[in-house]
């Protein structure tokens, strides 16, 4: 039997999956390296009991590395036949699962300056992946492809024709995420799967996705993964006269990035950090007022969404933050009843999964985005030749 490796290459941390290559992926082995940076962890996990390995000072290349090192005592002689990665960022084209070439490699490297906290780690992984398993298939998964195929509307941004043309539209990200959450709803929740629905990923990244019958119809991230809500380091959506105005006073664009994906959201807010855990155990002012904004902004987005779905079915948040924070929910939803949203009080507090008193069911789901990986690299692994 052979085996399908996933690699999820995030911002702050490498994910894996190790799967069986049968009909419905069989996972084997799951971990992750951890915190990125001065102190990394390389944790695994199989069979339900957790291993932790401090590797210290790590990029995502030492990373990927001692993550492939801890690899070989999990396979059990088996070969890894495929490869499966989550990549950010498809471009205007890419709708489904692609098999990755040198080609196509160059031309996803195009778009790194579009997500450049996540791009050209995921390029790593694949790039590292293929040195380590030569003979694999290398399967290419788009957190922009969930959203293919909408209203025009929901895709463009209100500049001359021509930059629509060219790649200036709201792409949409956390793809792989709503993928899961919509097929996860058709098989236990087929009532609501097909009405709609607004589903909020909050993480360190945090983006809401308003669904129709399973499918995206828009998303509150649109050209890049800075916009919409405000994230543990990004800005989320400004006035776009700010950076103009801080570029004429002198500001470079390589500052200006490093200003609005790295130093804002919840850790520029605060001026502590940018962990929600932290934050809501916090006593500090600061530590309060960039809780509060960040769930004024989460009320504001589901308050958009509703709008333009015309209603509202259904409300499911996943992500580490959607899943495990009671108060953050809480919090954003206080004034939402006019949409039918409104909060067990004690389900909540327990992260149950339904946690509604109101008329519109609000579920807590957790995400499985290397699930939705493997599936469709086990696919094309069948679908080759």
């Amino acid at each position: 039997m052979s085996l399908v490796l996933t690699l999820n290459a995030g911002s702050s941390s490498i994910k894996f999956g190790l799967y069986a290559a049968t009909p419905e992926p069989r996972q084997e082995a799951r971990g992750q390296v951890d915190a990125l940076g001065s102190d990394a962890t390389l944790i695994v996990e199989v069979g339900g009991r957790s291993t932790r390995k401090p590797i210290g000072a790590a990029d995502h290349g030492t990373g990927l590395s001692a993550l492939i090192r801890a690899l070989a005592p999990l396979t059990g002689g088996q070969s890894i036949a495929a490869v499966g990665h989550r990549l950010v960022h498809g471009g205007p084209d890419l709708d489904r699962p692609q098999i990755l070439d040198n080609d196509l490699l160059h031309r996803l490297d195009a778009l790194s300056p579009l997500a450049p906290l996540h791009q050209p780690h995921n390029l790593m992984g694949v790039r590292a992946a293929m040195q380590a398993f030569p003979d694999a298939l290398q399967v290419g998964c788009f957190d922009t492809a969930f959203h293919r195929g909408r209203p025009f509307v929901h895709d463009a941004y209100a500049l001359p024709r021509r930059y629509y043309d060219e790649g200036i539209r709201r792409y949409g990200f956390h793809g792989l995420s709503y993928d899961y959450i919509a097929g996860l709803l058709a098989k236990d929740h087929p009532e609501i799967a097909k009405g709609r629905v607004i589903v909020a990923h909050l993480g360190n990244g945090a983006s809401l996705c308003a669904m129709q019958a399973g499918r995206s119809v828009a998303c509150s991230m649109g050209f890049s993964p800075l916009d919409g809500m405000p994230m543990g380091t990004r800005s989320g959506r400004l006035d776009p006269g700010i950076p103009l105005y801080l570029m004429a006073q002198g500001m470079t664009a390589p500052d200006l990035e490093r200003l609005l994906y790295r130093d804002s959201g919840l850790r520029g807010l605060s001026g502590m950090s940018h962990d929600m855990r932290e934050l809501l155990a916090s006593d500090a002012p600061e530590a309060g007022e960039a809780v509060t904004y960040y769930c004024a902004r989460l009320a504001e987005e589901i308050g958009a969404q509703a709008a333009t779905l015309g209603g509202l079915d259904a409300l499911v948040f996943t992500g580490g933050v959607g899943q495990h924070a009671a108060p953050i929910r809480a919090m954003a939803l206080e004034r939402m009843g006019f949409v039918g949203l409104s909060v067990d009080a004690k389900a909540n507090a327990a992260n149950a999964m339904t946690i509604h008193s109101g008329r519109v069911p609000i579920l807590v789901i957790p995400t499985d985005e290397e699930r939705v990986i493997a599936r469709a690299t086990v696919d094309a692994l069948h679908d080759t030749p």
